[in-house]
């Protein structure tokens, strides 16, 4: 293939070991090249606006903006610009989030190399790829086959706008409203009525509590 159908690749992992694993990895092939690299979902925001890939690798679980906060900005902002998701999780409610903020893509982290290589190149060529042992449940309930315990059970986070599901990530990992708001670019002001609007959706008031319910939904992963 000639260099002007490389597949360009960003990709966003806050594990050093496993970008440059994935790095190593593509660089066997002749029709990808690795555009640029990530350690945070703000720092993947940014890239993408800056090389424009054509396809993001976002893990989900990392500092700062997680990759779920960080898709969503950048299906909003750079909407040409496919994801695909990297889990270690097989957890439904968590693809079922993915599915609706528009990623093209759930690969779980345990899958070899070529699945990620056939990953990227499907993805490149419209089509969607779900590498998961509950794919075909998953998509049932994103078809909207889901039992109504479900769906209720998901509905309070789903009343959360972008940036407020953004903001609860943030104080579920123990930032301070200060950080926050540089964070997010936002000022402070901000952020304390993005929290305000978030306990009365949500009926908890106490950060403990916010923490609970983010663990709960799977916006943050307690590390074991």
């Amino acid at each position: 293939m000639g260099k002007m159908s490389k597949i360009r690749v960003l990709i966003a992992e806050d594990h050093a070991l496993v970008r440059e694993g994935i790095i190593a990895l593509l660089a066997h092939y002749d029709d990808i090249e690795v555009a640029g690299e990530a350690s945070d979902g703000i720092e993947a925001i940014e890239r993408v606006r800056k090389v424009r890939p054509d396809i993001v690798l976002m893990d989900i679980s990392m500092p700062k903006l997680g990759g779920f906060e960080a898709t969503v900005e950048i299906r909003k902002t750079c909407p040409e610009v496919k994801v695909i998701i990297l889990s270690q999780y097989d957890d439904r409610e968590y693809i079922s989030r993915f599915l609706k903020a528009g990623i093209s893509g759930y690969l779980l982290k345990k899958a070899v190399g070529s699945d990620l290589v056939n990953a990227i190149r499907a993805v490149k060529r419209g089509e969607f790829y779900l590498f998961s042992s509950i794919a075909s449940e998953v998509v049932d309930g994103y078809l909207g086959r889901y039992n109504k315990k479900t769906v209720k059970e998901d509905y309070s986070y789903e009343k959360l706008t972008d940036r407020e599901k953004q903001v609860l990530k943030l104080i579920a990992e123990g930032y301070s409203h200060k950080e926050i708001a540089s964070c997010l670019n936002i000022s402070v002001k901000t952020v304390i009525t993005h929290r305000t609007h978030i306990s009365e959706k949500l009926n908890l008031d106490s950060r403990t509590a916010l923490v609970k319910f983010a663990i709960s939904k799977g916006i943050i992963k307690l590390e074991t």
